[in-house]
């Protein structure tokens, strides 16, 4: 792969902070990529991200589905989702991109962002919608709309299908790692950074397979309990940032440091909070045997090769979470419907053919679960740039 398409800076006259845009690739005329907002947010980050997309979507690429691979790309303003002007920095940031969505640039939530929050932003930032660039691309962009408002209205227990796809994903991860490695579900240990939404649905798949979740944590510190976190009174007392509630703890459950998390008694960790949380120093204080990445690039390169040196196995964040981007585009295309148990199923047998194949592929080069994904990559990119046309 070569440099991105497009990397731009724009800075906002009226705070002076940044935001940026990365347009990795174009399939079809049109790039796919979500939009994060967090204090530090950099260029270099936002172009690493745009790849993955790159990645994420010719990783999905199904010759008999609806779906067909867009290119990559991603967004980022620099700031706390949190602070009082943030809403009205988004707005001035998603009018001075108005162009670039409209005509290729389609996105949605990301770290620090929901989608409910974009989609009001863009409204107010005369946008028809924030992938509003695909609509072309349809065969019936009414009902193609019509079905993705439909899933969005759909909750599992008092939580959006929308959130659940990813962490379904991110779950089914790591069942297939067990499995492949012949370790039972019961009993097995997940610590778990970040109760947002890919870390909290993520948490609720692995419990409900039987899993024990023993720690999670959030911007307060690390909750932590060797029998297992009711992770379900958890995720109702969290707050719209995935910060718990910490009345909602019962008497065995313990508080501790937030980096807490990484040396946690347990077989799988899951960053599914920040980028850049493992690095070569705390990478130090992991026992686990899997680090399944959640969250977008949390693991620096430095600290995956040492974790692989003494027999750690990371699964990377380009298959892992690219099930939420998935579920977007199979329910937009018309590859399934609103209907969760469609979703979930549909999300289970992709994500587990997807982890089969770089694991095997993995052992057969003798490389990391890193190297294979983009292995695979390489080797679909060029079949999707003959059939449907690439720039960049």
């Amino acid at each position: 792969m070569t440099t991105p398409l497009m990397s731009l800076t724009w800075t906002d006259h009226v705070t002076g902070r940044q935001g940026f845009l990365v347009v990795d690739r174009l399939v079809r005329g049109v790039a796919s990529g979500g939009l994060r907002m967090r204090p530090g947010c950099t260029l270099a980050e936002v172009t690493g991200l745009a790849r993955g997309m790159t990645m994420k979507e010719a990783l999905h690429y199904d010759p008999a589905g609806r779906y067909v691979p867009l290119g990559g790309a991603k967004g980022g303003i620099d700031c706390d989702p949190q602070d009082p002007g943030a809403y009205d920095l988004l707005v001035r940031y998603l009018r001075a991109m108005r162009p670039y969505i409209e005509a290729f640039w389609t996105t949605g939530e990301d770290l620090g962002l929901s989608q409910d929050l974009v989609d009001r932003a863009a409204a107010e930032a005369g946008l028809v919608s924030s992938i509003q660039a695909v609509y072309p691309l349809l065969d019936d962009e009414r009902a193609a709309r019509r079905r993705l408002a439909d899933a969005f209205a759909v909750e599992v227990d008092g939580i959006g299908l929308d959130e659940l796809a990813g962490g379904c994903g991110v779950a089914e991860s790591v069942l297939a790692a067990l499995d492949r490695a012949g370790v039972p579900y019961a009993g097995t240990r997940v610590a778990v950074q970040g109760l947002g939404t890919m870390g909290g649905a993520t948490a609720r798949f692995l419990t409900r397979a039987g899993l024990k979740v023993v720690a999670v944590a959030d911007v307060k510190g690390t909750l932590a309990n060797p029998e297992g976190l009711d992770v379900e009174v958890l995720l109702a007392a969290r707050d719209a940032y995935g910060t718990v509630d910490r009345a909602a703890l019962r008497p065995g459950d313990r508080e501790l440091p937030g980096d807490a998390w990484l040396s946690a008694d347990a077989e799988v960790l899951v960053p599914a909070a920040v980028s850049y949380a493992v690095d070569a120093v705390n990478q130090a204080g992991i026992s686990a045997r899997w680090v399944v990445e959640a969250a977008n690039m949390p693991v620096l390169a430095e600290a995956e090769e040492l974790l692989a040196a003494r027999g750690v196995v990371v699964l990377p964040d380009v298959v892992v979470n690219s099930g939420t981007n998935a579920w977007w585009w199979w329910t937009l295309f018309g590859d399934i419907g609103a209907d969760p148990d469609e979703a979930f199923a549909h999300i289970r047998r992709s994500m587990r053919a997807l982890i089969d194949q770089m694991l095997a592929r993995a052992e057969a080069d003798g490389t990391t679960p890193r190297a294979a994904a983009h292995a695979i990559v390489t080797d679909r990119l060029p079949v999707i740039a003959e059939r449907f046309g690439w720039y960049g």
